[in-house]
């Protein structure tokens, strides 16, 4: 077994003896690890991937998560910078837990930039906020058909494919006549 598999499987101990319980730990798999820093409503995760001869070279670090999408470039590029510049000094060394816990005393410094902008889909609703902060939400308008659109609309709808009027179309005009003519008894 190589020095660098033998300080991998160590490292690998360590990690999950430290962070047991904690649910912002997460094990990917043997090489794969991530973290998530809170920052009030602001977060992100952060992922480390060892390379077959880590520690001996930098690990590979991950900001292109889905839960990320919403970071913006200069935020990312803040925490790339951070945990390169960490790891260059921490090589030949386990340096996961360390590159974890560095980023965790830059938090507010990393977050600063960060807007708190909540981006929603229009298609749900709009929501405008005024001056007193109070949010009132405004639903979206319905298209509104004049009658003439609406009878146009509803004749296209009422004609088959073949341009004819379905089976039955009249069936309740002929029974409304069968109301009115008057009965005649058998003889």
């Amino acid at each position: 077994m190589s020095d660098d598999a033998e300080q991998q499987a160590e490292e690998i101990e360590v990690l999950k003896s430290i962070y047991e319980g904690d649910e912002n730990f997460k094990q990917i798999d043997d090489k794969t690890y991530q973290y998530k820093y809170i920052d009030g409503e602001k977060s992100f995760i952060l992922e480390i991937s060892w390379g077959p001869t880590y520690p001996t070279e930098k690990p590979n670090f991950n900001m292109d998560i889905f839960y990320n999408q919403n970071l913006l470039p200069s935020t990312k590029q803040k925490v790339l910078s951070i945990v390169n510049a960490e790891a260059e000094q921490w090589l030949g060394c386990a340096m996961t837990y360390t590159l974890f816990e560095c980023l965790k005393e830059h938090l507010a410094d990393i977050l600063s930039e960060q807007a708190e902008e909540v981006i929603i889909s229009n298609r749900v609703e709009k929501i405008e906020i005024d001056d007193q902060n109070d949010v009132t939400k405004k639903p979206e308008k319905k298209e509104q058909l004049t009658k003439s659109q609406k009878r146009r609309a509803w004749d296209k709808a009422e004609l088959g494919r073949a341009g004819e009027k379905p089976r039955g179309y009249d069936w309740v005009d002929i029974v409304k006549h069968l109301s009115h003519v008057p009965h005649q008894p058998a003889s």
